[in-house]
């Protein structure tokens, strides 16, 4: 920490999935009514998002004196305030605190066939299954592991048909 001291400015993250939902809806439905909510919070100097395909992620940049927790206060009131402007079953997040010292890595299973085919929609659930049941436990087992997001694939679906007789 002496050679490399923590210049990261206090940020709040604002994660919210959308399954189904491409770029464009995401921005139009998550995340503008979301930027709109959180116009205005004490400190706040800048805000930007990204959207992807079932993802917004919304930073919020805070002058560096605003307490990091006072900040994620404020922003989850404005998140309790927003959520009767979004979809049905759409529920932001705030991430956990980290700072720019944190690694962040991302990775993809794979196997020597991806590349050379599309992967069926039950290859793609079966991928998921993995990463959710068997990668995801190892990697959180960790030691300085806070948090291990899975995206891609398909999530595995159970329903119940109930019999109205």
């Amino acid at each position: 920490m002496d050679a490399f001291p923590d210049v990261t400015n206090v940020q709040v993250q604002v994660a919210t999935e959308a399954p189904g939902r491409s770029p464009e809806e995401v921005e139009r439905f998550i995340t503008v009514p979301l930027e709109i909510a959180m116009t205005g919070l004490p400190g706040l100097t800048e805000m930007r998002s990204l959207n992807k395909s079932g993802l917004s992620l919304i930073t919020l940049v805070f002058t560096d004196s605003t307490n990091v927790y006072f900040a994620r206060q404020k922003a989850t009131e404005r998140l309790i305030e927003a959520a009767g402007s979004l979809p049905d079953g759409i529920a932001p997040a705030l991430w956990t605190v980290s700072t720019g010292l944190g690694e962040v890595y991302q990775y993809t299973l794979e196997t020597d066939a991806d590349g050379k085919r599309a992967l069926t929609e039950q290859e793609l659930t079966e991928w998921r299954i993995v990463q959710d049941w068997v990668v995801r436990p190892m990697l959180r087992s960790i030691s300085g592991v806070a948090e291990v997001n899975s995206m891609g694939g398909y999530e595995r679906q159970f329903q119940v048909q109930v019999d109205q007789d």
